[in-house]
Formats: C-alpha cells, structure tokens, sequence
C-alpha cells in the first residue's frame, strides 16, 4: 500500500481561485469544497487507498509567537476562510481521515505523518500532494516523495536537488538564507537562490559555513559580502530556519491502518445536498462499491 498525505489547505485556495462561485441550499459560497472533494475521489477512483488530508483550521500558529512578521489571515476572502471547517466536516462524512491544525500548521501534520507512514514497512511509498517548498525537507530517496498533482510532477530526493541545489535536509538552512514570501520572513540580506544553493551544496548547514570568509571553499562567489551578511544576521538566520522546520509531533494517526478508505459515513449524502452536489454522494458510493 502507498499513503498519500494531502495538503487540503493548498488544495482549497487552488479550487477557490480556479472554479467559478458555487453556494449550497443555504447561500453559501462552496465551490472550492466541492472542486476538493471531487480531487480527492479522483484520486481514489485512480487506485489510492489509505490517505490523510491535513488543513490549517485556523491559519494563525505556533510560529506567530516566534516571529510577528509571519503570515497570518490578513487579505485572505473571507469566502475562502468560512470554506475550512465546511472541507473538514464534508471531507469526514466522506470517510476521509482530516487533521485539522490549530497550534502547528497543515505543513507539520503533513511531516508528521510522512515520518509515520515511512517508518511502517508495509508501505510502498509516501506521497505527500502539495507543492509546498516547506515539505521538499520530508522527501527521502524514492521512498518520501512530493507530488504536484496540479502539474502531474512528482519529486523524489534527486528532483529535491535539482530544483534547489540542495538535498532535503538541507531545505531549512536554504529558507533561512533566501527566505519565504509565502510564510511572511525575509531571509538575509544579499543572499539570493543561486547563492545560498552553491554554499549550502558544499557545507549543508549553517553552522557548518565557515565564519572567516578566506576559509570558504576557492569555487564560491562572493564569500567576503556573503559571510559578512550572514554573521551580522546570525540570530535572524537561526529564527528562520526555525520557523522553516517542520515539527514531527503534530497529532496525526497511531497507525496506517486508519488511513484506509472504507467508503462514505451514511450523513455524507445528506452533506452533498446541501453542497447542492448530489453527483458527489453518487461518485462516492459507486467507488465504495467498486
């Protein structure tokens, strides 16, 4: 069996920007959920059997406290926010495992459970679906892969390094240097994606960046301003890579075994006439039967 870990925060502002509106009985705009659940029984109907889908219930987390410049709900459609708990509870009544994250993020869960899921022999592959640079620090040979479903691209340890210029343990440290506009820091000053590839490539770890610039291997560029730029930086470096990191305890599941599909709850139809997406509860139960 193969696990496949969702990033359904990511899956629910791809559907929201790209589907036209939809409301429910109620008024309600619903049309990112139903282009969800409609993904997630693609991939079911396409042979995947045990997955989880990990979303941010609230986008606000752990991370906020280390840094006030991280990314918060601020400019985000109210629209698209009043959609997660919807997600959550359709995706439930649809048999789908959800963990949906309050003090660590959608990201952590998804880490978490890549680690679990790898450490039981009985799994083939772990496929986690999004393509979050964050989650490029999970990917493992070809064992942990990432998957960008949207361009049917998947990643294993030797696409990590040729997209980057570093292996995935090496990720963090590259966040720290270039920073993450997505995630609200900056990086350091100076130090762009070729550069931080290049010195990254040959000492993997910041600590391992040597601070006397003449000490610096003679192929890397610019190794006077960089490194003057990095040590002046040091604290910010190290609470970048911080919040970069992602957490491996967050709750997700014992065992695997919970991860199975085992068909819609008997509520999932009376979920889909509400979504106003009564094809959804047929697609369901004719893939539960299959």
């Amino acid at each position: 069996m193969d696990a496949h870990l969702i990033d359904g925060t990511y899956e629910l502002f791809r559907h929201f920007f790209a589907l036209p509106p939809a409301s429910d009985v109620n008024g309600q705009e619903v049309g990112a959920v139903r282009g969800v659940l409609n993904s997630v029984l693609s991939m079911l109907h396409n042979g995947a059997t045990h997955l989880g889908v990990a979303t941010d219930h609230v986008v606000e987390s752990f991370r906020n406290e280390l840094y006030p410049g991280y990314k918060t709900s601020e400019g985000v459609p109210a629209e698209l926010m009043a959609q997660f708990p919807v997600l959550e509870e359709a995706l439930k009544a649809m048999g789908v495992v959800v963990w949906p994250m309050v003090y660590f993020e959608a990201d952590d869960a998804l880490a978490s459970a890549a680690v679990k899921a790898a450490a039981d022999e009985r799994v083939g592959q772990v496929l986690i679906c999004t393509p979050d640079k964050d989650l490029a620090q999970c990917v493992s040979g070809t064992r942990v892969v990432q998957v960008d479903r949207r361009r049917n691209l998947v990643r294993d340890e030797s696409g990590v390094i040729a997209k980057y210029g570093v292996p995935p343990t090496s990720i963090p440290d590259y966040l720290a240097l270039v920073g993450d506009s997505a995630d609200g820091y900056p990086g350091i000053p100076g130090w762009g994606v070729k550069g931080a590839a290049a010195v990254l490539a040959t000492y993997c770890h910041l600590e391992k960046i040597p601070k006397d610039w003449r000490q610096w291997d003679r192929s890397l560029r610019k190794a006077q301003t960089l490194t003057e730029s990095l040590f002046s930086n040091w604290a910010d470096a190290l609470l970048f890579r911080t919040l970069a990191t992602l957490r491996m305890d967050a709750p997700v599941f014992c065992e695997v075994d919970e991860l199975r599909w085992n068909g819609p709850r008997p509520d999932f139809e009376e979920y889909c006439r509400q979504l106003g997406a009564p094809d959804l509860f047929r697609k369901a139960a004719a893939q539960s039967s299959s």
